[in-house]
């Protein structure tokens, strides 16, 4: 039989053990950490750190699920659960700690009820509310080790730039339809997240797992991955993703590891920023500029389509989502014209020079992109609906589903 083991790299990085271990395990944990202990490289004084050891995880979707279960299960002493949302059945289909009948409820209670109930001997602190600037400081400071499996640039830097000035490790991963990123954080030890992202992306150019989707199961490998470093990083054991990007891709089923390096120009941070969400920026000041007046909402747009159907307004109303989102659900009377079309100049033979134009999309982010193109081109009244399809179906058609 073939060894297809991979050799460990003949040197490592060496990080000492971020937690003193516990002053001893119970008879009954003994029991439940079993192959945990038989393993030489963790053993009983490894166990004894993770009971020791506070982590807080942020956010209880799509990767805090499987790591919140996982460090249970391993037998972390101390989790803390952040995240201000609720179930919503559209989260069952990766999220996988809550369950049909945690639809409506929090979150956080949700995941903090499945964790004791994955392992009772964890202590469960919950924080039912959203991380912002007040508030970052005072909950990372109560912790050795942060989770961050957030899907917006704005928290992302605002973890960032707290567990720097706190001096804090994190460990960060990412999804996207098919593809996941893990690092290991610590500007003590090697590179922070403002190193492999400099400046956020211009806004629009990266969709959110809510626009873009996600494979389900793409979860459970990031997020099992984060779990795997936040235990090396406790107990002092392995070569943790510090100085490294690990890059997964689910459809060729490849692992890639990219080094990142710091940048030697770059700064700490030495305080929080005043406002994370401009600097990420959820639309660009052209979009701003260009929906500042000519934004409607869906009430509103539901008069009009009634107006229409008598002959009293004449509009097209464009839906810019992607095909497959226009599947789900959609406003009737929209046509499908995808914002990409629109920003590349091919919609303007489809869009009429004699009618308003009315662009939506699922949230109001990309319709306000599409709207500032069109303006610039000459649709002086144009407009775009606030809110988008998901304010259509929860105000106006609550029987279509939402996504």
């Amino acid at each position: 039989m073939t060894d297809i083991r991979t050799p460990r790299p003949k040197e490592r990085r060496v990080v000492a053990p971020l937690v003193e271990p516990a002053d001893e395990l119970t008879i009954d944990e003994v029991r439940r950490y079993s192959r945990h202990l038989i393993i030489p490289d963790v053993g009983m004084t490894g166990q004894k750190r993770l009971k020791n050891a506070k982590v807080l995880v942020i956010g209880a979707g799509g990767l805090g699920s499987p790591a919140l279960l996982y460090l249970a299960a391993a037998g972390v002493g101390t989790l803390g659960i952040i995240d201000d949302d609720v179930v919503d059945e559209s989260n069952l289909q990766r999220q996988v700690i809550h369950g049909q009948s945690d639809i409506g409820k929090p979150k956080a209670v949700s995941a903090a009820e499945q964790v004791a109930e994955t392992n009772p001997y964890v202590n469960v602190i919950v924080h039912q509310e959203r991380l912002d600037n007040d508030n970052v400081l005072e909950i990372f400071s109560q912790y050795d080790l942060i989770l961050d499996g957030t899907d917006n640039f704005a928290t992302r830097y605002l973890v960032n730039d707290a567990a720097v000035i706190l001096g804090k490790p994190y460990v960060w991963g990412s999804i996207y339809r098919f593809e996941g990123q893990v690092s290991v954080f610590w500007a003590q030890e090697g590179p922070q997240y403002r190193d492999l992202y400099p400046e956020p992306p211009p806004p629009g150019m990266v969709p959110s797992c809510a626009e873009g989707g996600v494979l389900g199961v793409l979860c459970a490998s990031i997020g099992s991955i984060m779990v795997t470093e936040a235990i090396k990083l406790i107990t002092g054991i392995g070569d943790p993703l510090i100085g490294r990007l690990m890059v997964y891709d689910a459809l060729e089923m490849r692992y890639t590891t990219l080094k990142i390096r710091r940048d030697p120009e770059g700064e700490l941070p030495t305080k929080l920023m005043d406002d994370y969400v401009a600097f990420c920026g959820a639309v660009s000041d052209e979009a701003a500029e260009a929906a500042a007046d000519s934004t409607i909402s869906v009430h509103t747009l539901n008069d009009w389509l009634k107006e229409r159907a008598d002959g009293g307004r004449d509009f097209v109303l464009v839906d810019v989502r992607e095909p497959n989102e226009y599947e789900i659900n959609k406003i009737p009377g929209s046509v499908l014209i995808p914002k990409g079309e629109i920003l590349g100049g091919k919609a303007f033979d489809q869009l009429p020079q004699d009618k308003q134009v009315v662009l939506h999309c699922k949230s109001g982010v990309r319709s306000a992109e599409a709207l500032a193109v069109l303006k610039g081109a000459g649709y002086a009244d144009a407009v775009h609906v606030g809110g988008g399809v998901v304010a259509w179906v929860d105000q106006i058609d609550p029987s279509q589903p939402a996504y």
